[in-house]
């Protein structure tokens, strides 16, 4: 498996989409039942190849990534070959950007000494998709990138 299992509420949102997946390769519901309890281990090999084709499918369309820690924000735009990165860092303990009140002073703050501005580009590595997947699974949000254009507009401007 290249990504990770979906969990049993996300398996339970995407029951059609299993259904359909499954009569692609011609396994009726009675046989899937068959293969469950008879055939444990290509039961969880079906689930796998699932999994990681909602990942793909998901991860094919990321247009905007968001991590956003008590004193750090990180906001990336996935492009086709690379991504670009704008970051905000604050070394004020008292404020924590992960609470209204944190975003609140951020946002009455925005020229303050105390923020500090970084924007960046990286290349991916050979695998795209894996390269998101992996900021996903440490604790990245897909977003549709309003703050990143925010953002963006006033490094601009």
């Amino acid at each position: 498996m290249k990504y990770s299992r979906l969990t049993k509420e996300q398996f339970e949102e995407l029951h059609q989409e299993f259904i359909n997946f499954l009569a692609t390769q011609s396994i009726t519901g009675d046989e899937w039942e068959d293969i469950k309890k008879n055939k444990p281990e290509a039961a969880e090999q079906e689930l796998d190849v699932f999994s990681d084709l909602v990942w793909f499918g998901v991860l094919s369309k990321v247009e905007y990534l968001e991590h956003i820690s008590p004193q750090q924000i990180h906001l990336f735009q996935c492009n086709e070959k690379s991504m670009r990165l704008i970051a905000l860092k604050i070394d004020i303990e008292e404020v924590d950007f992960t609470t209204k009140e944190g975003f609140e002073w951020l946002r009455n703050n925005l020229l303050s000494d105390a923020i500090e501005f970084f924007n960046a580009k990286k290349e991916y590595s050979d695998d795209k998709h894996l390269d998101l997947f992996k900021m996903i699974q440490s604790g990245a949000n897909i977003t549709k990138g309003e703050l990143f254009n925010y953002f963006a507009d006033l490094i601009k401007g």
